[in-house]
């Protein structure tokens, strides 16, 4: 029987303490099982909620009270281990840390390969039996050892002092076995001499130090490959020319205001988001979205920093400062989502986290086993020592990681950005797909065919009003407003003093700074069906055309005009509804728009009518998407999409999505057209594929491995190098996904050619 809750009113809290969120860089990492150490470290911090370190792209993101997650506390608890917290490092910055670390890595590699090359062939020839008297083959023997000094004592240095800072976080790993590991093979080939043997484990400790080396090598060129896919999210320029009462001056970006006017010459890069203040503009967008022709942009219009001039010069009105532009924002997210955990990489890390202190259990049980059972004591500390190597956890640490990298990287290469870290798991699982309308499944570029303005007004006037009124409006239907007052020279000369949006409905604005008595003069544009709910009545003639969207603006409840817009079915969409309704997926088209525009579109794309729903606003939206099958995936760009993107189990933002859209979503798709949806769907299947092979491939190599090396005798240097090519095998399947090689299950379906495509927000949010 459950408890009987208690009815009573609970005292308030003494305050509220706010939840932040930050992200940071680490410098002085070396493995995965450093970044365990970073978080159990800051995890045990007051007032810090959640911490998630990503080893591949040297990533601290902590959620907690924004002083236990300030950098300055952060920093403290980190360099206790020795390690060091910055500012969230850029991607020129992290290709740069990364370089010196591989240049670090080629020279401790280099001194390992060429010192450990004279002790692996001294120990050969005793191995062989080459040599023609016992004398020879232990001064064969001290040269083998007197050669492994210099890859023990120089090559081997970052793993004792990784081995050092995660034992004093007490969360030993991979650095730990491998230096007891090559301790332990220097103690037992000292012992050995010792005693008059020749048989040393000298070469097993170079081999140990050498193929992890080269092991680490081949990693980080795998990160430094995912790392490029990044350098597209990144400002090509550090100043920007900023209008102002002394004239054109050169500043850095990190000086200029939101609000600010700033002067894009032809050929530049845009410095930072904006709003177009000039009649026009031609901007090529395929740093951005891979679009080749150059779009045509009007005033009012959003600019995205990143997109080039190739027209005249022209100003903006800077509405995101340095680091809160869409592609900064995208970047973080991409970080982030490396930080963050999904449910098979904790997984690994858990295993990873048990298997360092299993290892060395196994190994102290392995030797007092042999030894009570008479074994002689050489074979049983020979044996005990291949356990220990064999058992090293880096294939477990790297398995999900790397993985998770490679796929994001492929995802970037192909205009897919996965936000979110679960995004990679959910997408190749879901079993619903549903899709707003215009902008999603349409190619979103209306065009204005009808206009009919009220009595006393003409059309020219009412075009006006009505492109003012759109004024820096997302909206497909906005737009399409505004490129035909551009194409008629009807552009106004400036915005309303004040826009709100009514998600799903349509737009109210101020002309002026209101006073008492102003509500008549207040403007309002959007869906027929809202203004008529505020009193606003079209005259009783008024026709709809089934193939037209209808756009009212009102003064007060005073009809002004209508609108009629026409949109067509993007290319892409009717293959790509084919291919998911081929893989058994539930697919939905869920629109706020008119029903006969609906299932119009819907019969175009082979829709059933039964999976076509009209009129719903943003509510109904997101009830219908709550109740699709799980995991569910819905596609939507608009204000009114973001509900809907919230309910479903992975929300998807197109390009030109609206900022809630996007903040909504947990994809975003950087190139035009729903395909991206298919690429998406197939990298993340690809990615969980690789996920789940190189979980199995790691957590069986150390079943096995440390099954037989326990009851079978086993050579050091044999359990080596199983233990190099069971973290190869792992790199190299990551590295398949990253690269796209043979086997990698991501589809390219041609598309057919389609038009131009601009920016695009929600369907009904006018």
């Amino acid at each position: 029987m459950p408890p009987i809750a208690d009815t009573r009113a609970a005292p308030a809290p003494d305050r509220v303490v706010p939840t932040e969120e930050a992200l940071y860089s680490l410098s002085g990492m070396w493995c995965s099982g450093c970044a365990l150490a970073i978080e159990h470290r800051l995890g045990r911090l007051p007032g810090v909620h959640r911490v998630g370190v990503d080893y591949a792209g040297a990533t601290l993101l902590v959620e907690g009270e924004p002083e236990a997650i300030a950098e300055a506390t952060l920093a403290t608890a980190v360099a206790r281990l020795g390690y060091r917290v910055h500012p969230l490092a850029s991607a020129p910055d992290a290709e740069a840390r990364l370089d010196a670390e591989s240049r670090r890595l080629a020279g401790r590699f280099a001194v390992a390969a060429l010192f450990g090359m004279w002790t692996m062939l001294a120990s050969l020839l005793i191995y062989a039996g080459a040599l023609p008297e016992p004398r020879l083959e232990r001064v064969m023997a001290l040269v083998s050892g007197a050669f492994a000094l210099p890859v023990v004592l120089h090559a081997g240095v970052p793993f004792y002092v990784a081995a050092w800072r995660t034992l004093r976080a007490r969360r030993p790993g991979m650095d730990a076995l491998v230096s007891l590991g090559v301790a332990a093979a220097l103690a037992v080939s000292v012992w050995l001499l010792w005693r008059g043997s020749a048989e040393v484990y000298f070469d097993t400790a170079v081999m140990l130090i050498l193929l992890l080396l080269a092991g680490r090598w081949v990693e980080t060129l795998a990160r430094y490959r995912s790392l490029r896919a990044l350098e597209g999210l990144v400002p090509a320029t550090a100043e920007a020319t900023v209008l102002r009462e002394g004239g054109a001056i050169r500043v850095p970006l990190e000086e200029v205001a939101t609000g600010e006017r700033i002067r894009v010459a032809a050929g530049e890069r845009v410095p930072l988001d904006g709003e177009l203040l000039d009649a026009g503009a031609r901007l090529d967008l395929s740093p951005l979205t891979g679009e080749s022709r150059p779009c045509r942009m009007t005033r009012g219009d959003r600019v995205a920093a990143g997109s080039r001039n190739r027209g005249g010069s022209f100003t903006l009105a800077v509405t995101a400062p340095a680091g809160e532009c869409r592609l900064d924002r995208l970047y973080r997210d991409m970080q982030r989502q490396q930080a963050a955990k999904g449910q098979r990489r904790a997984l690994a890390e858990r295993f990873a986290a048990w298997l360092s202190p299993l290892a060395l259990g196994l190994s102290l049980a392995t030797l007092a086993l042999l030894m009570a059972f008479g074994v002689a004591a050489e074979e049983a500390v020979v044996r005990a020592l291949s356990v220990l190597v064999v058992a090293c956890p880096c294939a477990v640490g790297l398995a999900v990681p790397l993985a998770t990298l490679a796929g994001s990287a492929r995802g970037l290469e192909r205009g897919v950005a996965f936000r979110d870290p679960a995004a990679l798991e959910l997408a190749g699982g879901v079993r619903s797909v549903a899709f707003d309308k215009t902008g999603t499944l349409s190619l979103g570029e209306l065009a204005v065919t009808a206009l009919r303005p009220a009595p006393g007004m003409t059309e020219a006037e009412l075009l006006r009003l009505a492109a003012r009124l759109e004024w820096g409006s997302e909206h497909p239907a906005g737009r399409a407003i505004r490129r035909r007052a551009l194409a008629r020279g009807l552009l106004p000369d400036e915005a309303p003093w004040r826009i709100e949006e009514r998600s799903g409905r349509g737009r109210v604005a101020w002309p002026a700074l209101p006073s008492a008595g102003q509500e008549a003069s207040l403007l309002r544009i959007g869906s027929p069906a809202w203004l008529k709910g505020l009193g606003v009545a079209p005259p009783a003639d008024m026709a709809d055309d089934p193939a037209c969207t209808r756009v009212d603006l009102a003064r007060g409840r005073r009809w002004l005009g209508s609108l009629w817009l026409a949109d067509a079915p993007d290319p892409a969409a009717a293959p790509l509804l084919a291919s998911l309704h081929d893989e058994g997926l539930a697919v939905a088209l869920i629109s706020g728009d008119r029903p006969p525009l609906v299932r119009r579109l819907g019969a175009e794309l082979g829709l059933a009518a039964s999976a076509c729903f009209a009129g719903r606003d943003p509510a109904q939206k997101r009830a219908l998407v709550a109740a699709l099958p799980r995991p569910s995936l819905y596609v939507g760009d608009g204000v009114n999409d973001a509900p809907a993107l919230a309910a479903a189990s992975l929300g998807v933002a197109p390009l030109g999505a609206s900022t809630a859209a996007r903040d909504a979503a947990g994809i975003l798709l950087l190139r035009p057209g729903p395909g991206g949806v298919r690429e998406a769907i197939d990298i993340a299947r690809a990615a969980r594929r690789v996920m789940g092979q190189n979980l199995v491939l790691s957590a069986s190599y150390n079943v096995l491995a440390l099954t037989l090396a326990a009851w079978m005798a086993i050579p050091p240097q044999l359990a080596v190098l199983a233990m190099a090519l069971s973290s190869l095998s792992v790199v190299g399947n990551a590295a398949r996904l990253a690269y796209g090689g043979p086997g990698t299950p991501v589809e390219c379906r041609p598309q057919a050619p389609r038009r131009r495509v601009r920016g695009r927000s929600g369907e009904a949010g006018i």
